[in-house]
């Protein structure tokens, strides 16, 4: 009797199983490549197509207030004396730039506080930490690599580009970073940020600058410290009473809104 052809020969045991294995090895890789929607068991699952991923719609500065970056990442990706935190990015002194976040994500790096309406700010914010020590100037290749993340980040997730503001903005009692050092004219200059454009002028009779305060964004629950904030970002200082200078700022402030 003639051989029968190759691709009639029966297939022997051992290579059917390898067969099989290696079939249910690329089944596998191919779901766990596979993206995951989250689903209800409990529910008939009827998708609709009106929906859209969660974007925040603001950027909080921080300094990381230690030594160096390495032990900032450590920090970031473990705890605090507080707790666990976060942030997405960091930004070493020598401009090179960090993600421990995704974007889409909710990193832990605002803790409590407020910035106008926004009471979760964790869930509505991204957070950058600049690798400070609290007390020193931020170097120009960090600014630099600050103000290129800034245009990424406003551009790609259309986050208004005034919407960038400090740790002590929206924690005043709490916070004082990214400092009375920073830059934020520089920021402004590049289009990042709240700052008086225009004359600043004098405020108009009954001007209340506890009213700006509050339609700029800032909490009220400890006037003092609200003002000490205030005065870091946008006089350079730690003082803790209003003068003619900030009702003109604020003036300046408000009017632009």
């Amino acid at each position: 009797m003639p051989a029968l052809p190759r691709a009639a020969r029966a297939t022997p045991p051992i290579a059917r199983r390898h067969r099989s294995v290696a079939l249910l090895l690329a089944i596998a890789l191919l779901a766990g490549c596979a993206p995951l929607t989250p689903r209800n068991p409990l529910a008939t699952w009827v998708p609709s197509p009106n929906h859209n991923a969660r974007r925040p719609v603001l950027i909080v500065l921080h300094a990381t207030e230690q030594d160096s970056v390495q032990r900032s990442l450590r920090t970031l990706r473990t705890h605090n004396r507080h707790g666990r935190v976060s942030a997405h990015y960091l930004i070493g002194r020598d401009g090179h730039l960090y993600q421990l976040v995704a974007d889409s994500e909710r990193a832990w790096h605002a803790g409590s506080g407020h910035w106008g309406s926004i009471e979760d700010v964790n869930s509505a914010s991204l957070g950058i930490e600049l690798d400070n020590d609290g007390k020193a100037a931020f170097p120009p290749a960090q600014i630099d690599a600050l103000l290129r993340l800034l245009e990424d980040l406003t551009t790609r997730l259309q986050i208004p580009r005034t919407q960038v503001i400090a740790h002590a903005d929206l924690a005043p009692t709490r916070k004082h970073d990214p400092s009375a050092l920073f830059p934020w004219q520089r920021l402004a200059d590049a289009g990042f940020g709240l700052w008086p454009r225009g004359p600043l002028d004098d405020p108009p009779p009954g001007f209340d600058p506890w009213l700006a305060l509050r339609l700029v964004g800032y909490p009220l629950d400890d006037r003092t410290a609200t003002v000490r904030a205030f005065h870091r970002h946008f006089r350079g200082n730690e003082t803790d009473a209003l003068d003619e200078e900030d009702l003109r700022i604020l003036h300046a402030l408000v009017r632009s809104e």
